[in-house]
């Protein structure tokens, strides 16, 4: 009988290690600590399992759960191994001795090594480690190298011989770095922003440190992911910035870029969607990659090693991407503020989708070595409710189900793909366990689904486009102020919508719709509430009683000198209106005195104006046209310099006499001038004579 699959848990009260499928049932041999502990892991090659608690850190063999070793050093908070499990790296909090100098609290240990009896385990190396944040040193495939990150350096070692190095990659400014998990030994770099310089990710060969083979700068990168594809061939840089300076988002902007290690391939990937990355995984084949992004709902898409997208899934609410380990199935779904669901789609037959899983609030989820079961989990302290484990059969249905208190930690054993038979693992579909049962019982399924809350007067009706989502066939993402971001469902030409009615499908020019209302009939009154009917109706009756009063007005005859200009059609009107904001300018040039002694005695009585009144021609009306056809008088501004050569000069006349009168005012009322402005006052008599004899007035 094949070896039953695995997964280990850390709760408040302790930890376990259960054999899942087809056996459900705790490890035989395993005894369970109890108390508090701080984390527990796996080795990547699944032969361990260690957790630290308050006494030390302790290692099992997974398989059967014996005890292999334990390490004498309390307040371990991390615990990580190499990739074959030959070495265990423990860190703990900083610290200081008594003189003050930091403690090394980043200790290599080997994981087997014979001790004589009462003789305690001896570190391999030992380093200070601040940051909890990328603690752990990385290791090459083969275990032959490690390597951690310094200041403005990336030093590497003998796994062996941790306390000399054994070489050093310069880099000014490094934050990040990332070693290749394939046989090529290969590392990645990343150096952000800094002094107005682009960040940079650069890949050099171990250990051939003097030229990057490969390089990408970019700006907009506080800090990336890095994700190497299994054979370590093509690296994916996920960049993002700490603040999105165009407003758009609070979480910052991100861009995705892809390299080759050798160097003849990089280049920026164009989503053709707008918004944030929630996610991007590299699948098993290391051959094509997944992207989920964009503003809800989002899009995801496969890509292949060259960036080209090959198939794109449904728009909907998700923001993970998962490949199982045999890369057949791929696991699209929306955690986190999302619903929970998942999407299992199978990419041998054409990416086609098996189910949809409802997870609830899952804060783990994770594919079973053999791609047969999916492990989901909600922990602590995410949510402190509901805590426990559940395993779903690729296929949909729930196998297992186990509640726990403060469930804080689960995962499974890691197991190569191909220790499993290479069968069907669609069917035949397994028996699920007896609490699997017991949960099926206990979950209610409504017998019609509730849906979002409508008012009365939207009871009834079709849901507009308007309060639609865009994967239901809604209008696109709108950002706050105002500017659709991309077109219908992330393609082509944003659609024009009007809330409350459907859009209207695209037809070529001069076409008409194959099927529409009947004459007469006012297309989307059926999808109106009531209280919009009653508001288009008035605005319709409004309509109605303004052109029977336009009507009426141009029926009667005028009735008085000023009939011709309100009958005036509303295109004339604003001509005029037009004309005299243009003439404003030259209406107003002359003094307040002036304008009242140029009182034209034509205007008396009410009568309408006539002649030449500054600059201003209007013709009068003859008295002999009937009053329906009577054409309204003409109104044309000359200017200035047209009617007369001196009119430039004429207004400069004025605009002395205007400021001199302002200096008499003002020496009136005891203001002393100076002896310029006095000059200027003497001059009046001449201005005055010289603007007497252009046609002016006094």
């Amino acid at each position: 009988m094949a070896e039953p699959l695995q997964f280990a848990y850390r709760t408040l009260k302790g930890i376990g290690i259960f054999d899942a499928a087809p056996v459900y049932e705790p490890l035989h041999g395993f005894q369970k600590p109890e108390g508090n502990s701080r984390c527990c892991i796996y080795s990547p090659c699944g032969k361990y399992f260690a957790w630290a608690s308050n006494d030390g850190v302790t290692v099992v063999d997974a398989s059967v759960g014996h005890v292999i070793t334990t390490l004498p050093t309390p307040n371990v908070y991390e615990i990580g191994f190499s990739p074959r499990g030959s070495y265990i790296i423990t860190w703990e909090r900083p610290s200081k001795d008594e003189v003050g100098d930091a403690v090394k609290n980043l200790k290599v240990w080997r994981t087997v090594e014979e001790v004589a009896d009462e003789t305690e385990k001896q570190v391999v190396g030992r380093f200070v480690q601040k940051s909890q944040t990328g603690w752990n040193l990385q290791y090459t495939f083969d275990e032959r190298y490690c390597a951690r990150v310094v200041t403005n350096e990336v030093q590497f070692y003998e796994s062996g011989d941790l306390g000399t190095v054994w070489n050093k990659l310069r880099a000014e400014g490094v934050a990040d770095f990332a070693i290749s998990p394939g046989n090529n030994h290969c590392v990645a770099l990343f150096i952000p922003e800094r002094k107005g310089q682009p960040a940079a990710v650069k890949i050099f060969n171990v250990p051939q440190f003097a030229t990057a083979v490969s390089q990408k700068t970019f700006f907009k990168g506080d800090k990336v992911q890095l994700k190497w594809n299994l054979l370590g061939t093509t690296l994916i840089v996920l960049a993002q910035t700490e603040v999105d300076k165009t407003g758009k988002s609070y979480y910052g902007e991100t861009t995705l870029y892809v390299l080759s290690a050798n160097g003849g391939f990089d280049s920026r990937i164009t989503l053709d969607k707008e918004g944030p990355i929630h996610d991007v995984s590299w699948s098993p084949n290391s051959k094509e990659f997944g992207v989920v992004y964009g503003y809800m709902p989002a899009k995801t898409t496969i890509f292949n090693q060259r960036a080209v997208a090959t198939h794109t899934f449904p728009l909907g609410p998700r923001n993970t991407i998962l490949f199982s380990p045999t890369g057949r199935f791929v696991l699209v779904a929306g955690f986190g503020n999302l619903a929970g669901q998942m999407d299992i789609y199978d990419l041998e037959k054409d990416y086609k989708k098996i189910c949809t899983i409802e997870g609830g609030n899952p804060s783990v989820c994770e594919w079973s070595p053999d791609s047969k079961y999916i492990l989901t989990a909600t922990t602590s302290p995410r949510l402190r409710v509901d805590n426990g484990v559940r395993l779903w059969h690729v296929g949909g249905g729930v196998m297992y189900n186990e509640d726990m208190l403060e469930l804080y930690h689960v995962t499974w054993r890691p197991r190569p793909s191909e220790n499993f038979s290479s069968g069907d693992v669609l069917h035949p579909i397994p028996t699920p366990h007896s609490s699997a049962l017991a949960y099926l019982g206990t979950v209610k399924t409504p017998s019609k689904p509730a849906g979002a809350y409508r008012p009365p007067g939207a009871r009834g009706t079709s849901t507009p486009l308007h309060f639609k989502r865009e994967d239901e066939g809604g209008a696109a993402h709108i950002v706050s102020n105002g500017t659709s971001l991309v077109g219908s469902n992330g393609f082509g030409k944003s659609r024009r919508q009007v809330p409350g009615a459907e859009t209207a499908e695209s037809l070529p020019p001069g076409a008409s719709p194959s099927s529409g209302p009947s004459p007469g009939a006012v297309d989307g009154d059926e999808n109106l509430s009531k209280a919009a009917l009653k508001n288009k109706k008035k605005r319709e009756a409004k309509k109605a009683k303004d052109a029977e009063a336009k009507a009426a007005g141009l029926a009667a005859a005028p009735d008085g000198p000023s009939a011709g200009l309100e009958n005036r059609s509303p295109e004339r009107k604003d001509r005029r209106d037009h004309q005299r904001s243009r003439s404003k300018g030259t209406q107003d040039i002359r003094t307040p005195s002036q304008q009242r002694r140029n009182t034209n005695p034509g205007r008396q009585n009410g009568a309408p104006p006539h002649g030449k009144t500054n600059n201003l021609t209007i013709n009068p009306a003859p008295t002999n046209i009937p009053a329906l056809v009577q054409e309204t008088p003409e109104v044309s501004v000359i200017s200035p310099l047209g009617s007369s050569p001196n009119a430039k000069k004429l207004r400069a006349l004025q605009k002395k006499i205007r400021a001199i009168e302002d200096l008499e005012m003002r020496h009136a009322g005891g203001e002393r001038l100076e002896e310029t402005q006095l000059q200027k006052i003497r001059t009046r008599d001449a201005v005055q004579a010289e603007l007497n004899a252009l046609g002016g007035e006094s």
